[in-house]
């Protein structure tokens, strides 16, 4: 094959379309596999049950920002007249650098005016690129009431969650002929780490994509990535190394549990049959998630989570109901598994404080069947106990607790943990935001679950507690 036929065909194995290849290829743009992965999503968007947003990120030197430009400006505006394009990144003078280097490398076979004063690029269908940025969030609000067809975003994660969605709002058309989406490109790390993993990296990794796409890339994606720069992402170390080479979002600066890994403690399936011991782990509350961890031990002493149960602004009786649910799921012999059959329920000491007119939440859950034990609350050595228990791999040290993933806010919420400045063998504290974005109810669950044993709920229920 020709050059050309080879190139249109990775395009056709990426997924895109004939006519997207064309654009890239009349006009000398070349896009690496990774690349094409993002732009095969990219026209995802414009089908009515297709998703609004790309995002095309990991580690650094993957090419996010020629793709990016080139999915814009070779592709999107060449097909659609009058198409109006934003590209945000943070701090101008870099975003205009980068900008104009790449118009030149991207664009020199496309007639267009560019004014580096303005920021400025239309093209001679009319449609154009503006370049814009922010030094600070508040910046922000300058885009805020304006109407774009298509959002670029690079360094996502440098904005707020709120930042961006009050961003997504500008995104809106009033062409008949086009349905907007936002693109974005990053790195793990920073303020919008948590938000970003979220709403585009989880969703993929679990399969379940439907608004978002999101393609990860790594410098070993990048062919034109010089090896010097690659050798100095290699011999970074720690979570550096992790985010910025790896690509892995399951890290962050100062993260607690620096021994977790996705391949090593995430499982897609479960025997029943190996099941020795029930339990369940309950962390309340109403503003905040209310988490219920279905657990259980097999004959080497393992731990499974095998359920999650995680919602807010929910009374006791959807809870109770939705707990009993998952574990009708599983079995004992041959009938579904109860309430009755677990060794130990436990929750958080808050459930047994006495409310204003003098009723527990506990109590509430008793009258619905669910009678809760006080767990085991001790943070350290509940955290020493998770720490113990994920072993470490890279040491040749085998994990005991593994993780289903269908437990989706767990895993979310595990990597993320971080150490308390003020007491470091402690993990720091977090509330979920507005939204329900973050929290760590979902690990005070799991500390609860493999900090209590069955004999201490023993001796709990005959001191009467």
């Amino acid at each position: 094959m020709t050059p050309l036929e080879q190139y249109l065909f990775a395009g056709h194995q990426a997924g895109c379309p004939r006519d997207q290849m064309f654009n890239f290829a009349k006009v000398n743009v070349v896009l690496q596999p990774r690349q094409l992965a993002a732009s095969s999503a990219a026209r995802l968007c414009d089908r009515r049950d297709g998703p609004t947003a790309v995002g095309y990120g990991g580690a650094r030197g993957g090419g996010k920002s020629h793709w990016l430009l080139a999915q814009m400006g070779a592709d999107d505006c060449q097909r659609v007249p009058g198409l109006k394009c934003l590209l945000l990144r943070k701090v101008g003078k870099a975003n205009m650098e980068n900008f104009e280097d790449l118009r030149k490398r991207l664009f020199g076979g496309l007639q267009h005016e560019f004014s580096a004063y303005r920021g400025l690029l239309k093209f001679a269908n009319g449609s154009r690129i503006i370049a814009g940025h922010f030094q600070a969030e508040k910046d922000i609000d300058a885009y805020l009431g304006l109407e774009y067809d298509v959002i670029g975003i690079e360094e996502a994660t440098t904005l707020s969650s709120r930042k961006h969605q009050d961003i997504t709002t500008c995104c809106r058309t009033s062409k008949p002929n086009w349905r907007p989406r936002i693109y974005s490109t990053t790195n793990p790390g920073g303020v919008g780490h948590a938000w970003y993993r979220t709403r585009f990296v989880f969703p993929f990794l679990q399969g379940r994509e439907t608004e978002t796409r999101f393609i990860p890339a790594r410098v070993t994606d990048n062919r034109y990535c010089n090896p010097e720069y690659v050798k100095v992402l290699a011999n970074l170390s720690g979570w550096q190394k992790r985010a910025w080479f790896d690509g892995d979002w399951d890290i962050a600066a100062g993260q607690f549990f620096t021994t977790f890994r996705r391949e090593a403690h995430v499982i897609e399936e479960f025997d029943d049959t190996r099941a020795r011991e029930w339990f369940v782990a309950f962390d309340y509350g109403f503003t905040h998630y209310t988490v219920a961890l279905l657990g259980c031990t097999d004959g080497d002493g393992n731990v499974f989570v095998v359920e999650e149960h995680a919602e807010r602004l929910w009374l006791p009786q959807r809870h109770a109901q939705a707990i009993k649910t998952i574990l009708a799921r599983h079995k004992i012999g041959d009938r579904k598994l109860e309430i009755s059959d677990l060794k130990r329920f436990v929750a958080g000491a808050d459930v047994f404080s006495k409310q204003s007119d003098g009723t527990t939440v506990a109590a509430q859950y008793a009258r619905l069947g669910i009678r809760l034990t006080c767990a085991n609350t001790e943070r350290v050595n509940g955290w020493a106990e998770i720490l113990q228990r994920l072993g470490d791999v890279e040491a040749a040290i085998r994990p005991t607790l593994f993780i289903h993933r269908r437990c989706g806010r767990l895993l979310e919420c595990l990597p993320t943990l971080q150490h308390d400045p003020n007491r470091p063998e402690d993990v720091l504290k977090v509330d979920a935001d507005e939204d329900g974005v973050g929290g760590d109810d979902a690990a005070d669950a799991l500390r609860y679950l493999v900090a209590t044993k069955t004999r201490e709920v023993r001796q709990r229920k005959l001191a009467g507690v």
